[in-house]
């Protein structure tokens, strides 16, 4: 047991729930009296004196440019002037109706609700499904531009002529596992809707190129309306609704309401009860599952949208990792009923999640060491990995002893993900064209198929010729996912033929949509956005990229660099070395990533024995990314042997050596 697991008090603070014992009766009928986490945030002395001694310094050389220790100094002023000046709430602007939480049951204080309600005991709704995104920018700057400027310069014109794929430029420091993780993990935090038909955009073609889309001019849908706000009111900017948790709850398997959960797990008396707090998978062993739903054609998860093999890949296997993570507390609690198993599962498995997205995705895609050491910081604190797993907490501080099992912050502002937060997710170009599909036994590859073709309903098509799991596992790790740079967005999603929910047939330039997406959002444009987000505004195209050919084409389109788009400017933009994105999107994900964190009552205060048990506890903290596959794929070992990070490149089967070296995952 690590010492992890024996944190301070023995009794849950709300519930009084006693670690790994059957809730107490007089529990279970307590209402919370809960004090607000409200608190006003205020940034130290010393953080203010970093301030004024990195602002001259930054002038001269950035923060990635120090080193590491100065770095790492430098990034918390950086990030607690983002908590102090870029969080703004929405829910305070006028509504016409205040949706009611639903009715308290005793059980949530010590589980995650369905719909993300009674997070915050002392604000139920508060980042609950139905609930409007927040902002990262002031209120006044986040209006959208009317029309005509809204369309100016025409999306598709930028689609055509800056991102649309040339040839594919690989980001050779990651492989495609990481580009399925990254849409595995925005399907859990927002959904904006369906857009409906009419009152589209009418975007101009680029008819100077020769454009020949199918309709002129390209029509684009608009993001639904917030149904809460007041019509024709100019009380603030245009607000939208996330239709998902805004928690990192792991929602995109396990649902936003409490049936579309229910329809996800085996009943209590399956298999005379060895199934019950599980998902329902079917097969077994290492080619188990999810079923398919006979009217969708696709398989059954909490989130099922723009689904092709690299989401059914990581949906299977951490439904699995729930399910192994529910025998090993039948073990330890063997008269657990279903709900509990399945609802304590779901608290560890989540959290694991967020752990691998925290210490391994990240740093996968931000290989730099001083993002490194500040990502683990996040998790582990500056005592590091070992100490705090031998010896528990040693602070209260989230930066001596890391955001996990500290007191809830929500840094003054209600708890929302933010539709800044959306606009530097828009990662598309992460995604190839083009699968190359291997065995796993000699790394022979068997055929080369285009996305296309193992998505939708066609996902499963990627297993046929006699593919295992363990064969669609080592063609990702061992292929690269795009560079997200100008030229390289895929060109099967610039003209995408998806059907509708009411079962017609769309096409679409999604490269166009992801434009048109962050200004009618009101997303500022990349230099007022750097303005907002405290960094030079570039005075010329050649201060957003040295790269001269990109200066040229930017000028061609935008004629002033003011006008340049959020997403074009951070692609073109020279990021820090060892960086998949921009400096500017960092901005955005050194405030927000650890915001979801301490905002999470179930990642700070209430993750303990108490709600995750000692052997929950340890399975948290022992299991990794790499872990987990081999948990459910032992068949991968042999390729894992060589690697520190299991979204780095895999080595090919031919080239593996008979000893892993020291640091590797599996030495």
């Amino acid at each position: 047991m690590s010492g992890m697991d024996e944190m301070e008090g023995s009794v849950h603070p709300v519930a009084g729930v006693s670690t790994g014992e059957p809730r107490p009766a007089a529990a279970r009928r307590i209402k919370p009296v809960a004090k607000s986490t409200l608190r006003p945030f205020r940034r130290t002395v010393a953080s203010r004196a970093l301030s004024g001694v990195f602002a001259g310094l930054n002038r001269v050389i950035a923060w990635h440019r120090l080193p590491k220790f100065l770095g790492l100094l430098n990034l918390i002023p950086i990030r607690d002037e983002l908590r102090a000046k870029n969080l703004y709430d929405t829910t305070h602007l006028p509504s016409t109706q205040a949706p009611e939480p639903p009715s308290w049951d005793p059980e949530l204080a010590t589980r995650r609700a369905a719909d993300g309600t009674y997070n915050d005991l002392s604000n139920p709704r508060m980042g609950a499904a139905g609930t409007r995104f927040g902002r990262n920018v002031p209120l006044e700057n986040a209006w959208p531009e009317p029309e005509p400027a809204l369309l100016e310069p025409s999306p598709r014109v930028i689609s055509n002529r800056l991102l649309a794929r040339q040839s594919f430029v690989p980001a050779t420091s990651l492989n495609l596992l990481a580009a399925a993780w990254i849409q595995f993990m925005t399907h859990d935090w927002f959904d904006h809707g369906s857009p409906k038909r009419g009152g589209e955009f009418k975007v101009p073609l680029d008819k100077e190129r020769g454009d020949s889309w199918s309709e002129d001019p390209m029509r684009i849908r608009r993001t639904p309306e917030d149904p809460t706000r007041i019509p024709g009111a100019k009380d603030g900017p245009p607000t939208y609704i996330n239709q998902h948790s805004q928690w990192w709850d792991a929602s995109q398997i396990y649902g936003s309401n409490e049936e579309e959960t229910r329809a996800l797990r085996c009943t209590d008396d399956e298999d005379g009860g060895q199934r019950r707090g599980k998902l329902i998978l079917v097969g077994e062993g290492m080619e188990a599952q999810l079923p398919v739903d006979p009217n969708t054609h696709l398989q059954k998860s909490g989130v099922t949208h723009n689904w092709w093999i690299g989401l059914s890949l990581l949906h299977t296997t951490f439904a699995k990792e729930h399910n192994a993570i529910v025998d090993r507390l039948r073990l330890e609690f063997p008269d657990w009923d279903g709900d509990r198993l399945f609802h304590t599962a779901r608290l560890i498995n989540t959290a694991l999640m967020a752990k691998i997205h925290t210490i391994e995705w990240t740093p996968a895609i931000l290989a730099h060491p001083t993002t490194e050491t500040a990502l683990n910081t996040n998790w582990w604190g500056l005592v590091g990995q070992r100490v705090t797993r031998l010896f528990g907490r040693m602070s209260r501080s989230e930066l001596i002893s890391g955001i996990p099992g500290s007191e809830v912050n929500h840094h003054g502002v209600p708890f929302a993900l933010t539709e800044e937060f959306v606009a530097v997710y828009r990662m598309h170009s992460l995604i190839p064209d083009t699968m190359r599909l291997h065995r796993m036994r000699d790394g022979v590859q068997v055929r080369e198929v285009a996305m296309v073709d193992i998505a939708g309903p066609n996902t499963l098509k990627a297993l046929e010729g006699g593919l295992t799991m363990v064969d669609l596992c080592y063609s990702f790790g061992i292929s690269h996912p795009g560079a997200l740079v100008l030229h390289n967005y895929p060109a099967f999603l610039r003209d995408l033929h998806r059907q509708d929910p009411d079962g017609t047939e769309s096409r679409v330039d999604l490269a166009s949509i992801d434009v048109m997406r962050d200004r009618e959002r009101g997303v500022p444009r990349y230099n007022a956005f750097r303005k907002l987000m405290h960094l030079q505004p570039a005075r010329t195209f050649k201060d957003i990229t040295r790269n001269e050919q990109w200066a040229r084409e930017l000028r061609e389109v935008y004629g002033h660099v003011d006008r340049v788009d959020l997403l074009v400017g951070m692609l073109a933009e020279d990021p820090p070395r060892g960086f998949g994105f921009s400096d500017t999107a960092f901005r955005v994900f050194i405030l927000m990533a650890s915001r979801r964190l301490a905002s999470d009552r179930f990642f700070t205060n209430d993750q303990n024995v108490n709600l995750y048990t000692q052997p929950g506890m340890a399975w948290l903290n022992e299991n990794t990314m790499a872990s987990v596959l081999l948990r459910h794929y032992p068949g991968l070992a042999p390729a894992l042997r060589l690697t520190r990070n299991a979204f780095a490149p895999w080595e090919p089967v031919s080239m593996v050596a008979t000893e892993p070296p020291a640091g590797s995952l599996l030495h």
